[in-house]
């Protein structure tokens, strides 16, 4: 029963994040369409970490290199989703309002994000993997 509860509450996060991405591109003061490629970044977010823990073996504790690799890819991912918009809004292609808002979604949909893989990331019962 808490994995049911914990998926609800990371779908609303989910749904949330996206609204705040919405609101970002739709209100009448931006009217402006760009920050829908973050969609992308959302995407390709949690790809090397999952194709690293396929191909990595648990069973050593040190770190290894594929692991660090999928990280340092995965926090470059993120920190350009993070940087469009700024980029978008210096250049003024968006209002700095519109960048607010979907930097507020940015942290929301991340952290819904981090969220999936802190709950369902683990070999329990339960897991992502069973998908």
């Amino acid at each position: 029963m808490a994995g049911i509860k914990a998926l609800i509450s990371l779908s609303f996060g989910g749904a949330i994040g996206l609204m705040f991405l919405m609101l970002g591109c739709t209100l009448p003061v931006s009217d402006k369409y760009w920050p829908l490629f973050l969609l992308f970044f959302y995407v390709l977010s949690p790809i090397p970490y999952c194709i690293s823990r396929r191909v990595v073996d648990d069973t050593d504790s040190a770190s290894n290199a594929c692991k660090e690799l999928a990280i340092f890819l995965t926090t470059g991912i993120v920190i350009s989703a993070f940087g469009l918009p700024i980029v978008f809004a210096r250049a003024e292609v968006i209002a700095w309002g519109a960048c607010a808002l979907v930097l507020t979604g940015n942290v929301v949909i991340f952290g819904t994000i981090l969220g999936f893989f802190l709950v369902f990331g683990s070999n329990d019962d339960f897991s992502w993997q069973q998908w």
